[in-house]
């Protein structure tokens, strides 16, 4: 930090030095000394030595840091600085011939997002630890998870730039890894319908709450029936059999001896097995998607830092007119109907959507896609191999990923959906427009239980009159 921290244990001679303030190259950070530093003065023959202990936690920059020190030495007297202790505090009776050693100190400021600082630290810290031995640098990471960026410290610029370079090759590194998830994407929205919501809790309800309880009104009242029988049967038997064992002692013996021979042999039936739930087909609420989230997605996106969300939502604004050409400024009705797998087969399902279908003639609303994914692609938000997925519009409606595992139950990654398409495999959803299309932000939701929107533009809703 300052130069009377960073030359500890020094001692000079009477030559006169004047103080120089450190340099911060970029000056992007505060000062924040949170060690103890000793400074030992040399009086002019030599012959006594005064010490002075600094410690503080306060924000004091280097340089009046420097001016304290300097006339803390020159008063003669011990000093302990504090978050508490002002300019105001110290004397101001500088006198010349005592120098006050300064040396540069550089730092920088990055931004990373607070979703890739994990790679950078490491478990347990122990990516930070190697990467600071091996660059001879210090990484600050922020105290708040909500905060995206780290501060860089080293003794001169060369050291902290290639800091920088290989933090961000590391993060380069982590966004094309899948450990880092989709943070945004870019949606159609369809849980603006209400009438579509009621049938999507519907269709969820009848899954997870009817088919479980007409299952459990069956088996209680045939396991009522049995448990009547059971009854009926165990009182036979104790009528047939009141006497099973016979004990016969003799005169002078302890032993007690049993005639099996008329212990009657009684069988039991087996109970009848227990028709499959919802649960036992590896089917809860969890697999769901949320019906007031109901959508189409266009892209998904990792946007890990505040500047690319920037980025996106520039993007999504600028293309609004290009957008509107691609629909021919018609109104754009979608139709849902049935069902359909992604992965997987119907007693193995991963996904489940309903398919769409565009109403009327041509294809305006997967050309009105393909203009905002080229958008997103020409500046640089979107990966690779995600540009080149054929895009496939869906509306997912059970996914197996979401499923919340119970702690020690065994992970299945697929669920039974026969008995869903043999309800639902031919049900009209109904006809939708779409009204606009969104920047949404996975895992954040506004008040009306959407994924919360970055930017949004809109579809056309009433036919254009020349």
């Amino acid at each position: 930090m300052g130069g009377a921290r960073d030359n500890q244990g020094a001692v000079y001679g009477d030559k006169k030095q004047k103080i120089i303030n450190p340099v911060w190259r970029p000056v992007s950070t505060q000062a924040s000394v949170n060690e103890e530093s000793l400074v030992k003065d040399v009086s002019e023959d030599g012959s006594q030595i005064q010490e002075m202990h600094c410690s503080t936690s306060s924000n004091v920059s280097d340089a009046q840091l420097g001016v304290e020190v300097a006339e803390a030495v020159n008063e003669g007297t011990d000093l302990t600085l504090s978050s508490s202790v002002s300019l105001d505090d110290i004397k101001d009776e500088t006198l010349e011939g005592e120098p006050v050693p300064s040396a540069e100190r550089h730092s920088l400021s990055v931004e990373v997002g607070a979703s890739v600082i994990r790679f950078i630290k490491g478990k347990e810290g122990s990516t930070q630890k190697k990467f600071e031995k091996e660059m001879g640098v210090k990484i600050i990471l922020p105290s708040s998870k909500k905060e995206d960026s780290i501060i860089i410290e080293g003794n001169s610029t060369d050291s902290v730039a290639k800091a920088s370079e290989k933090i961000q090759a590391i993060i380069a590194e982590a966004v094309e890894s899948p450990s880092l998830d989709y943070s945004h994407f870019v949606s159609l929205p369809l849980a603006v319908h209400p009438e579509l919501v009621d049938k999507l809790v519907n269709f969820q309800n009848t899954i997870l709450g009817i088919t479980d309880v007409c299952l459990d009104e069956n088996v209680g009242s045939k396991s009522n029936e049995d448990a009547s029988d059971s009854e009926e049967k165990e009182q036979q038997v104790d009528q047939e059999h009141k006497v099973a064992v016979e004990l016969n002692i003799g005169d002078n013996s302890e032993r007690v001896k049993v005639d099996r021979t008329s212990i009657p042999i009684v069988g039991y039936e087996a109970k009848a097995s227990r028709p499959s739930t919802s649960s036992d087909l590896g089917i809860d609420k969890s697999i769901f998607i949320k019906p007031k989230t109901f959508h189409l997605t266009v892209l998904m996106l990792k946007l890990w830092n505040k500047d690319r969300v920037n980025a996106a939502t520039n993007v999504l604004k600028s293309i609004s007119s290009k957008v509107m050409d691609a629909l021919d400024n018609r109104p754009l009705f979608i139709r849902l109907k049935g069902l359909d797998l992604m992965r997987g087969s119907k007693d193995k399902a991963r996904i489940l959507y309903a398919p769409v279908e565009e109403i009327g003639d041509g294809d305006r609303l997967l050309h009105a896609c393909q203009v905002i994914i080229d958008a997103f692609n020409e500046a640089g938000l979107v990966f690779h191999r995600d540009y080149n997925k054929k895009l496939k519009l869906h509306a997912t409606l059970m996914n197996i990923r979401h499923k919340k595992r119970r702690k020690g139950t065994r992970r299945v990654d697929y669920f039974d959906a026969r008995d869903i398409f043999k309800q639902f495999g031919s049900k009209e959803w109904g006809e939708y427009l779409i009204k606009e299309a969104h920047l949404s932000q996975r895992f954040v939701y506004d008040e009306s239980g959407f994924y919360h929107c970055c930017a949004s533009i809109p579809f056309p809703e009433n036919m254009q009159v020349d």
